[in-house]
């Protein structure tokens, strides 16, 4: 998995049959270099003018090469130090890097070459997983809610219960019984990261240090909550870059980093007047869950229902999308459904994939 923060490609085994989850495996990590990144970045300005969503004009073309192999070394890396061979790995769910998402255009782009990555690795690979979703008149997004409804049948607590995924973009899964509801909720960590490293050069608020030490600017944060996106029921699904045009001005950095950090939870807390009943328990995963200002913001906005963080329930928070996207290619495997109508907005439950085979 190579999500909307751009940090690096997540790799994680999982035993599963598409339904339970039997057994976590390891997690590797492979980070992208500052080049790589660099790149990344300068395909997302270009892709927003794609013709056709498999056009590769440009520099998307030495993107997808660099995010290709970034793939492939990360496998090779995890399956040497996990001492596994490359028989013992059924499917390997390939998301590859989001670069548009504009599901009322029926387009999403992610970038990545899974023919050339199941020949590098020489196991079968799933790939393109929002497309199916996208072209029914979905969203696409958030796919992960079938897996954390997985994750979530293991806790024995009364619902609601929300899962929390906190990445470039934010998004949420409200599961109650039967009841399976998702959306994405607005900024995650993007704004938050591309203002740190504009401002400081580092890549993202180690820990929430540096918004501590800040004074949030309600005023800017009730203007940006008026965007319509806000006040849209779910399911919706967002762009990485759909509130970068945001910019907060002449202001420090720990300012900026308290404010960005607020609105990240002030957009999540928005959601629950969308849901049926409020949730009584929260779960944090993604990056957001080690930001300690974010989870405090957070608990602040959301209480009295108690937030924690995935791994004190013994989820991985940084490996908990890698995982996803490998029980999502076992689901796609035998036909399963990956999205439903409550999730992304599809008209009716729909499985999606498309396996490269070696």
């Amino acid at each position: 998995m190579s999500g909307t923060s751009l940090d690096g490609v997540d790799v994680a085994m999982i035993e599963t049959d598409g339904k339970r989850i039997k057994a976590f495996g390891p997690s590797g990590y492979r980070p992208y270099t500052e080049s790589e990144r660099r790149l990344l970045l300068q395909a997302l300005t270009e892709a927003a003018h794609l013709p056709q969503r498999d056009a590769r004009p440009g520099v998307l073309q030495e993107a997808e090469r660099a995010v290709t192999m970034a793939h492939a070394e990360a496998m090779a890396s995890f399956i040497a130090q996990n001492r596994i061979t490359s028989q013992d790995i059924d499917i390997v769910g390939f998301h590859g890097q989001t670069v548009l998402h504009r599901p009322a255009e029926r387009m999403t782009v992610q970038i990545g070459d899974a023919a050339a990555l199941a020949k590098a690795i020489h196991i079968p690979v799933m790939h393109d997983f929002r497309a199916a979703d996208v072209a029914a008149g979905g969203q696409g997004a958030p796919l992960v809610p079938v897996y954390h409804r997985a994750l979530a049948a293991s806790l024995e607590r009364e619902g609601p219960i929300m899962v929390l995924n906190i990445g470039g973009v934010s998004n949420i899964t409200y599961i109650d019984g039967d009841t399976l509801i998702a959306c994405d909720t607005g900024p995650g960590n993007a704004l938050l990261d591309d203002f740190m490293y504009r401002e400081t050069g580092q890549r993202f608020d180690a820990d929430g240090r540096m918004a501590s030490q800040g004074k949030v600017d309600e005023a800017w944060i009730a203007q940006a909550l008026n965007d319509p996106f806000f006040a849209l029921p779910p399911p919706k699904s967002l762009d990485r870059n759909d509130f970068a045009r945001l910019i907060l001005r002449d202001v420090s950095p720990p300012d900026g980093a308290a404010t960005l950090t607020a609105f990240t939870a002030a957009a999540i807390a928005r959601v629950v007047a969308l849901l049926p009943k409020r949730p009584r328990s929260w779960v944090v995963a993604g990056g957001g869950a080690r930001n300690f200002t974010m989870m405090r913001m957070l608990r602040e906005k959301l209480r009295p229902a108690p937030v924690e963080a995935a791994e004190t329930l013994g989820w991985s928070t940084d490996a908990i999308e890698a995982q996803a996207f490998g029980f999502l290619a076992a689901r796609g495997l035998k036909g399963l459904p990956l999205s439903y109508p409550a999730t992304t907005g599809v008209p009716i439950p729909m499985t999606g994939g498309v396996i490269a085979r070696p």
